[in-house]
């Protein structure tokens, strides 16, 4: 059997002969969605850990549960910080409130963030220097992907003094000179975790938010898409097995408001 020659070979490949990614909303479309890898170390109920390759869309459903946090990211852990890349299920990472999970997933996947892909949409990183956002936040650099979620408002989205805690994207804290856009013309590996139950953990002495796709994120989504995402994550059968939100995700709107 001759080995294809490049990831979007394999990608075509298996668009062509998976019946799961023959969506008919997406055969309607003028081209065929984008396919990417991803790779995911899970923790199975037996202590084990199981590594599975994935060829999924790259949709942003898909994206998001992969693109938070770049290689060297460090991660609080009961042994100390550990870089995102040397995590393994069953390591005890530390979580806001001073107690301890295990992480029960890992995925990742590789993409330039400079390259556009067919709908015009990127991947650009963030970066914040240290203490941009107050001493020892970060302790150093840490540059982070487009999902990430930070525990925090930045002011231009605090509407009211007593606007409660809520996890916000990145981006929204670009001020052009401690917290800047980045998009490395080569290709980075990006990185995600999942723990029993969503929580908040540092990371480089920031306070990110764990994976969780939110309530609502299979609601308009077909049968074969809500398939082909749940078969990434072999601890949940539904958006119910992610538990509840700790904290609410913000939503930045056009008029510069927000919603939750």
């Amino acid at each position: 059997m001759t080995l294809p020659h490049s990831l979007q070979q394999a990608a075509a490949m298996a668009t062509e002969t998976s019946a799961l990614l023959q969506d008919p909303a997406a055969l309607r479309l003028t081209s065929k969605p984008q396919l990417r890898r991803y790779e995911v170390s899970s923790l199975l109920p037996n202590g084990t850990i199981a590594e599975t390759r994935h060829i999924a869309p790259a949709l942003p459903l898909f994206e998001d549960a992969f693109c938070a946090f770049t290689r060297g990211s460090l991660v609080d852990t009961s042994q100390g910080p550990v870089a995102v890349e040397d995590l393994l299920p069953g390591d005890e990472i530390m979580i806001q409130n001073g107690d301890c999970q295990p992480l029960i997933w890992k995925g990742s996947t590789s993409l330039v963030p400079s390259k556009a892909d067919a709908r015009g949409r990127s991947h650009r990183l963030t970066s914040f220097m240290a203490d941009s956002l107050g001493l020892q936040k970060p302790t150093s650099c840490v540059v982070a992907g487009p999902a990430a979620r930070l525990l925090r408002l930045p002011p231009h989205m605090r509407v009211r003094p007593e606007t409660p805690p809520l996890l916000t994207l990145v981006q929204e804290f670009q001020d052009g000179m401690n917290i800047f856009e980045t998009a490395p013309p080569t290709v980075v590996d990006l990185f995600h975790l999942c723990l029993p139950k969503h929580a908040v953990i540092k990371v480089g002495g920031l306070e990110f938010e764990t994976y969780h796709p939110g309530p609502d994120a299979l609601k308009l989504v077909s049968y074969a898409i809500k398939t082909l995402y749940l078969n990434l994550f072999s601890h949940v059968d539904s958006l119910n097995g992610f538990g509840p939100l700790l904290y609410e995700h913000a939503t930045p709107l056009s008029n510069g408001q927000y919603s939750v």
